[in-house]
C-alpha cells in the first residue's frame, strides 16, 4: 500500500514542527515572517487579497507530472491545517537522511500548490466566513466572494489532479461505537445526490484507505468518516464533480488537546502518506477499505457534569460543548450546554460528579 514507517516520522516530528505556530487562532501576521524565510527550494507568490486586503499566499513546489492543490482555513476559525502545513514545508526541507528519501520521491512525482490560509478575515475574527460573511465552503456555485475565486482561478490554472481541502470539526464528534474523539475524519465528496460511486470518488477513497492505514497504526480507533451526504453549493463536493479528486480532511479532538497539537501532528503525518501514495502508485483499486472506516457519531462532549440539579430540583446530566470567541483581540472559550438529561450513552473528555452543584452554580451561557 505504499505505506510509510510511522516511527521515522515521528521520530522526526519531535524536534522538526514548526514551533513558531501553536494554539487555535493563526492569523496571517503569524504566518507572513514563516512565508519569508522559507528556503530557494519553494516558490512564493501573492495571489490575492482577501475583501480586507490581507495577502493571500501560495507556496509551490515540486517537479513531477501530478499535479496536486492543497488550501487551508476556508473557515478562518479552523486552524489546525495551516499548522500542519507549515510542518510539511519543514519536511520537505529536511536534512534528515531517511525523511530525504521520502521528500524526494514526492517532489519527483508531484508538483504541489498550497494556499495557506485562505480567508485571513475570518481568522480574526476567528469565524467559518470571510468578512463580509460569507461562508466560502457553500461558495463553490456562485464564486461571490474575492477569496473563492482566488481558489477557482488556481483550480482552473493549474488543473490538479488532486486536491486537499483541509477543515476542523468540532469535538462533539466521536468515532462510531468507541469511546474516542474523532481526531481526525476523512471525506471522500460526492458528486451527486445519489452519492454515486465515480472513478474519481474510487481514486479518493484509495488515498484515504493509504492514510487511514497509517493513523490506525498510531491512533486506532481515533479515526472517523464523514457523511457523503452531496452539499450543492459546496467546495469539495463541487471540485470532486468537476474532475478533481479532492480528499476532506476533518481536524478534530484529542483528549486534552484544546490547542489541537497533537491533532495537528496526526494531521501532519496523514498528509504524507497521501502525498507519498500518491507519488507513488499509479493503482487506486484499493478503495473498498474506505467503508470500514467507522463513521462520525456525535456522542462526545467537553464535559459532562453528572447528577446535578436543574431549577426545578430534577436530578440530571448536563452536557457542555466549548465555544471560542474573541474579545478585545484576545480569543477566549466559554462553556455552553450541549445537551442536558440521562447522558449515560455519551462520551466526554472530562466527566464531573455534580451531586452537590445546582445548574444555576455553574454560570454556563445558556443555562
Amino acid at each position: 500500500m505504499n505505506s510509510l514507517n510511522p516511527n521515522i516520522l515521528e521520530s522526526w516530528y519531535a524536534s522538526n514542527f514548526q514551533n513558531e505556530l501553536k494554539g487555535r487562532q493563526i492569523l496571517f501576521e503569524d504566518i507572513a515572517p514563516l512565508i519569508q524565510n522559507l528556503s530557494s527550494i519553494f516558490e512564493k507568490e501573492i495571489i490575492g487579497h482577501s475583501e480586507n486586503n490581507i495577502p493571500i499566499y501560495k507556496i509551490s513546489i515540486g517537479n513531477g507530472s501530478k499535479r496536486i492543490l492543497c488550501w487551508s482555513q476556508m473557515h478562518g476559525n479552523e486552524s489546525t491545517g495551516t499548522k500542519a502545513l507549515f510542518d510539511l514545508f519543514n519536511f520537505f526541507d529536511s536534512e534528515d537522511l531517511a525523511i530525504k528519501n521520502i521528500a524526494s520521491t514526492i517532489l519527483k512525482e508531484c508538483r504541489m500548490e498550497f494556499i495557506v490560509l485562505l480567508n485571513p478575515d475570518g481568522a480574526i475574527k476567528f469565524t467559518r466566513e470571510n468578512f463580509n460573511n460569507i461562508d466560502l465552503n457553500r461558495d463553490a456555485v456562485d464564486i461571490s466572494a474575492i477569496e473563492s475565486k482566488l481558489l477557482r482561478n488556481c483550480l482552473d490554472t493549474f488543473n490538479p489532479e488532486f486536491c486537499f481541502n483541509l477543515h476542523d470539526q468540532r469535538s462533539i464528534f466521536n468515532v462510531d461505537g468507541q469511546p474516542n474523539p474523532a481526531t481526525i475524519s476523512f471525506l471522500a465528496p460526492s458528486e451527486d445526490l445519489e452519492r454515486t460511486l465515480t472513478n474519481g470518488r474510487k481514486e479518493t477513497m484509495s488515498v484515504i484507505v493509504a492514510m487511514n492505514s497509517l493513523l490506525q497504526q498510531m491512533i486506532p480507533n481515533h479515526i472517523g468518516r464523514y457523511t457523503d451526504e452531496f452539499y450543492p453549493t459546496a467546495t469539495g463536493d463541487n471540485f470532486q464533480k468537476l474532475g478533481h479528486n479532492t480528499i476532506l480532511i476533518e481536524a478534530g479532538h484529542f483528549k486534552d488537546d484544546y490547542n489541537r497539537e497533537k491533532t495537528r501532528e496526526y494531521n501532519f503525518y496523514a498528509l504524507v502518506q497521501g502525498l507519498y501514495f500518491i507519488a507513488s502508485t499509479s493503482n487506486y483499486s484499493n478503495y473498498e477499505p474506505y467503508f470500514d472506516i467507522p463513521n462520525n457519531n456525535k456522542l462526545y462532549l467537553d464535559i459532562i457534569y453528572k447528577n446535578i440539579k436543574d431549577s426545578d430540583d430534577n436530578v440530571i446530566d448536563v452536557g457542555v460543548q466549548l465555544k471560542y470567541s474573541v474579545i478585545n483581540s484576545v480569543l477566549s472559550s466559554y462553556k455552553c450546554i450541549e445537551c442536558t438529561g440521562d447522558l449515560s450513552n455519551y462520551y466526554a473528555n472530562t466527566i464531573v460528579n455534580g451531586e452537590n452543584l445546582n445548574i444555576n452554580d455553574l454560570k454556563l451561557s445558556n443555562s
